[in-house]
């Protein structure tokens, strides 16, 4: 099935080209001797003036786009798992409101905490952590990234957790955190693991998920709705983890990580002979090509918020998960 994600994804891919060939032509120059200041030493990937404006901005094109259901006015503002999410809601709010959003009520941000790392090279990163004036008392974790100086800050994991669930991030004397690489080994599970086993766990359980509503209840949830009178419901989970669906984790004080990261997921609804799918809502109806004659498979794009413990201490606890239907198909 495929992973594409769109003309997005395609101008995002593009910008990388470009930098990419900025790059190497740096480097054929002065007889190959040129070195790339700041590509190795560590320096914080955003001031917290820059942060503060980044949310402000993100939050006035997401307002825009969700009054006017039009996708193409936060498009530069949001990426990887919420740009999937985003515009697919997006696009089913202009099918069934070519108007604009009636419901419309503006997102605004409180008691804003930014974390931001020091890491080498590209892409930069940092966390925002907000009160929403949704979502009653949780909070909001927005993790906003960029992959060049001139590039907008793009938002691409969004989730909810509630308050003081997130453990205390190390920081160093000036506040600036620490980002640990994907290919950890002093965690529990590696963060360039972790999309591909949640997946496996989703299929086959194991213990190497802590018991929780997004783990152990919404597996039992699945294997209670898979088989019921003229209908079956089938499910196939899938690793996300490339350019923009990357993971990205902090450094906590007991050594572990908090990890942000993305899984895709498939639900295929199939009727009996004689029997039929059960009618989709608007929103799914908007987003599904094909005819429902027997079966309707929706897809999903889900990001996550994981603590990833220190290797041997513990099971990995997802605090979070958003998860978006962004297509779906009729047969």
């Amino acid at each position: 099935m495929s992973t594409d994600r769109g003309p997005n994804r395609l101008r995002r891919l593009d910008r990388r080209v470009l930098i990419a060939a900025s790059v190497t032509a740096l480097s054929l120059t002065a007889s190959g001797c040129v070195v790339v200041h700041g590509e190795r030493e560590l320096i914080p990937a955003a001031t917290r003036a820059e942060a503060a404006e980044a949310l402000a901005e993100f939050t006035e094109a997401y307002n825009a786009a969700d009054e006017a259901y039009d996708s193409s006015l936060d498009a530069d503002h949001v990426t990887g798992a919420l740009g999937d999410i985003d515009e697919a809601r997006l696009k089913a709010g202009r099918a069934n409101h070519p108007d604009g959003n009636p419901a419309h009520t503006p997102l605004a941000f409180t008691d804003a905490e930014f974390t931001i790392p020091k890491k080498p090279g590209w892409p930069r990163w940092f966390l925002a952590d907000a009160k929403g004036s949704r979502g009653g008392e949780s909070r909001w974790l927005l993790v906003f990234t960029r992959d060049a100086v001139q590039a907008p800050w793009e938002v691409a994991y969004l989730t909810l957790v509630s308050p003081g669930d997130l453990p205390e991030f190390k920081k160093d004397k000036d506040g600036w955190a620490e980002a640990v690489d994907a290919n950890s080994t002093e965690l529990a599970v590696r963060p360039a693991n972790l999309s591909r086993d949640y997946a496996n766990y989703l299929k086959g359980g194991g213990a190497s998920f802590a018991d929780g509503s997004h783990t152990s209840e919404w597996r039992e949830k699945r294997e209670k709705g898979a088989e019921r009178p003229g209908l079956v419901t089938q499910y196939i989970d899938e690793p996300l983890t490339e350019g923009d669906y990357a993971p990205l984790a902090l450094r906590t004080t007991d050594g572990g990580a908090v990890v942000f990261f993305t899984t895709h997921h498939f639900q295929k609804q199939t009727a009996a002979p004689g029997a039929s799918v059960p009618t989709p809502n608007k929103n799914v109806a908007a987003l599904t090509t094909g005819e429902i004659k027997q079966s309707l498979t929706m897809e999903f794009v889900s990001n996550e918020v994981a603590l990833n413990p220190p290797r041997g201490s513990g099971p990995v606890s997802i605090l979070g998960r958003i998860e978006g239907l962004t297509g779906a198909k009729g047969e």
